[in-house]
């Protein structure tokens, strides 16, 4: 395996000066050290539901997808799991039985309790090479090049609606 390594070819220039590269690049990235050093089994987005749903509890699944940048079809899928494991309620809307309210459970509070210690460590851990005004700063990047990117994603036209506009 190391032979592999060794002799594996330099990453081309076309892929280091893409965004999307290196955006991939710290994703991987993050959900290994997020394995490792936050929890094995809590998905980011799961940790991101408990979050919401503990600042917000017995808000729709619906709003709370909105919150956390999850479609509703992941977000019934990251709440059906989290139910599953104890650690949220669904229940059904008094006035809309298609709407399901989520409360976090004791479990739920518990749990989100020491993996958000541990992700706020790993914060602490992935920031450190940079002092608090660059902090600031490349959050303030990462947070406007996330917005810019959603926008995009929801107004640029797929290849298909450009073959079909002259």
């Amino acid at each position: 395996m190391t032979d592999d390594i060794a002799s594996a070819p330099a990453t081309p220039e076309a892929l280091t000066a893409a965004p999307g590269y290196q955006i991939r690049r710290l994703s991987q990235a993050y959900l290994a050290v997020w394995g490792r050093a936050v929890d094995p089994v809590l998905t980011g987005p799961q940790f991101a539901v408990l979050t919401a749903v503990r600042a917000a509890p017995g808000r729709d699944q619906r709003s709370m997808a909105s919150a956390v940048a999850l479609d509703t079809s992941t977000m019934a899928d990251v709440a059906r799991r989290l139910e599953g494991r104890g650690l949220i309620v669904r229940q059904t809307a008094a006035d809309d039985g298609r709407r399901k309210l989520l409360f976090l459970t004791e479990e739920g509070e518990r749990t989100l309790h020491e993996a958000n210690r541990r992700a706020r460590e790993l914060d602490e851990r992935l920031l450190e090479p940079f002092d608090p005004a660059l902090r600031a700063y490349l959050m303030h990047l990462l947070t406007s090049l996330a917005d810019h990117w959603e926008a995009l994603a929801e107004t640029l036209p797929t290849p298909a609606e450009n073959l079909l506009c002259p």
